[in-house]
């Protein structure tokens, strides 16, 4: 690591313990640094967390915020999910704190070469794609960031040459000041995140801050049939590479492509890589077939165009579930891709009523109560040859951790639907 001796012997408050804030608690502490961790939760995944720490040296409040917590800081650091208006950000600028985010933290650490990825849709392939065409070419390289483990829990394995490919999120992009990829790739900009923005062009803004820092040895890369995009490449101060959906293969593939091309790595070993790609854990995972019916686990898609992606790539009739916090987005936007295609959807959680209210008159649509009874009801109604998608086009904070949470949660769910009707025959 690099600068390691900026934060020895200063307080620093995180705001937030989920996983990243665990892993830059420690990271800190090991470098020397004084630190406090609060979190406003005080529930079973906070209190684990809270026992993991790598000593008992690192103070921790639940529950609350203390005003001191941020006072006493020479720096506050806040995890994606936190608010900005959240208390210890109104402290921090009452008392004059500097508040950054965990990627502009770790960044400064960061010997390797840092390649960030962001957009509505497609981070964690296109992210976890070029991981591994690098990987491919001989290079050490770390995905990280909204994949696994956080950026700060892995620099520390990190030397100058390596490769840091990070999946970025708009929450992210808030807080950074001085973070510098060398190579930023946007994807895409579709509604999401409009209980947090106000409006596209706010998220669109947050998404802009990726490149903000580059210069013209850096790249952009570009999605060209994006006109939000394609509008802002005059405002780059690098070199911007765009890249568009053609010969076959899809838009994340070429986002990949473009990246690869500005590594000088062969077009033959990118193609090689994508076959013998089999996808991502949560995004359009088939877990099991039940008497002719298959069951796709797609938590990952938070957002109405991940499931209008999702329905468009399935062939069959469709059965689908969808539900979870509302992110401000229309849900209507879905039905030019879901008529004569889904037979039937049945939707669940806070957002339950607003889906319902969207979708009415476009779709058959029921309300459930929970998850379970949504993968039940859809069984009932399914015939051999239907798909079952859960798509959920939704946070997943109203009632689980995070999408992986709840991505488990269908799959044991299915599969245990599928034992008891194996064994009843």
């Amino acid at each position: 690591m690099q600068n390691t001796k900026y934060f020895k012997g200063k307080n620093i408050t995180i705001v937030g313990l989920a996983r990243s804030g665990l892993a830059c608690a420690n990271l800190l502490y090991r470098l020397g640094a004084f630190v406090r961790v609060t979190d406003i939760k005080d529930n079973a995944q906070t209190k684990e967390f809270a026992t993991r720490f790598s000593s008992r040296d690192i103070q921790v409040e639940l529950g609350s915020h203390s005003e001191d917590f941020i006072r006493q800081a020479d720096l506050v650091i806040i995890s994606p999910g936190v608010p900005s208006c959240a208390r210890p950000i109104a402290w921090a600028k009452e008392f004059d704190k500097p508040v950054i985010g965990e990627i502009e933290l770790t960044s400064m650490l960061c010997p390797a070469e840092i390649i960030a990825v962001t957009g509505s849709n497609g981070k964690t392939t296109v992210a976890t794609l070029i991981g591994r065409i690098l990987a491919e070419f001989g290079k050490r390289v770390f995905v990280c960031g909204n994949i696994g483990n956080p950026f700060c829990g892995e620099v520390g394995k990190m030397e100058k040459g390596d490769f840091a490919v990070l999946e970025v999120s708009s929450f992210q992009l808030e807080t950074i000041k001085n973070f510098k990829p060398k190579i930023a790739v946007i994807l895409n900009l579709t509604p999401n995140h409009l209980d947090r923005y106000n409006n596209m062009q706010e998220y669109l803004d947050a998404k802009k801050r990726i490149f903000m820092n580059q210069d013209k040895n850096d790249f952009l890369v570009l999605n060209a049939d994006d006109p939000y995009l394609k509008a802002i490449a005059s405002e780059s101060k690098s070199k911007v590479s765009f890249f568009t959906k053609e010969g076959g293969l899809n838009s994340n593939q070429r986002a990949v492509i473009a990246v690869g091309k500005i590594l000088s790595i062969k077009l033959e070993n990118m193609l090689s890589v994508f076959q013998k790609f089999k996808g991502i854990e949560h995004r359009m995972e088939e877990v099991v077939e039940i008497n002719g019916v298959k069951f796709i686990n797609d938590s990952k898609a938070t957002t109405a165009d991940s499931a209008i992606w999702a329905i468009s790539s399935i062939f069959s009739p469709i059965i689908l579930i969808a539900g979870g916090r509302h992110k401000g987005i229309n849900y209507r936007v879905i039905l030019d891709a879901a008529r004569n295609k889904v037979k039937q959807a049945f939707v669940f959680g806070e957002a339950k009523d607003i889906i319902a209210a969207d979708l009415n008159g476009g779709l058959p649509i029921e309300k459930v109560a929970t998850l379970k009874e949504a993968i039940t009801r859809s069984y009932e109604h399914a015939r051999p040859g239907d798909q079952v998608l859960f798509s959920p086009m939704c946070s997943s904070f109203d009632m689980f951790k995070d999408y992986e949470q709840r991505g488990e949660v269908f799959k044991k769910i299915v599969l245990d639907l599928a034992k008891r009707i194996k064994r009843h025959g």
